[in-house]
């Protein structure tokens, strides 16, 4: 009547894996969003960009890339 051997280290491992994964699944179902709310952000995101992109003002790159000095720059 011997008892079973056990390696403790590898019992310990095994135990924290079962905990990590039991912490993951809370989280996923906390934190999660659905494939319906993560395609709607994009859209979302898409129409706000789109927006922004038609209220820009012609001409402001020009003013950049013309290579004056506007005075903000190391050595002004």
């Amino acid at each position: 009547m011997s008892a079973e051997i056990v390696n403790l280290r590898k019992a310990r491992k095994a135990r924290d894996r079962v905990a990590k994964e039991k912490r993951a699944e809370e989280n996923r179902v906390k934190f999660g969003r659905t494939k319906a709310e993560r395609e709607q952000e994009a859209a979302n995101k898409a129409i706000s960009l789109r927006r922004i992109e038609a209220h820009k003002r012609d001409g402001d790159e020009d003013n950049d890339a013309s290579g004056e000095d506007d005075g903000s720059g190391p050595g002004s």
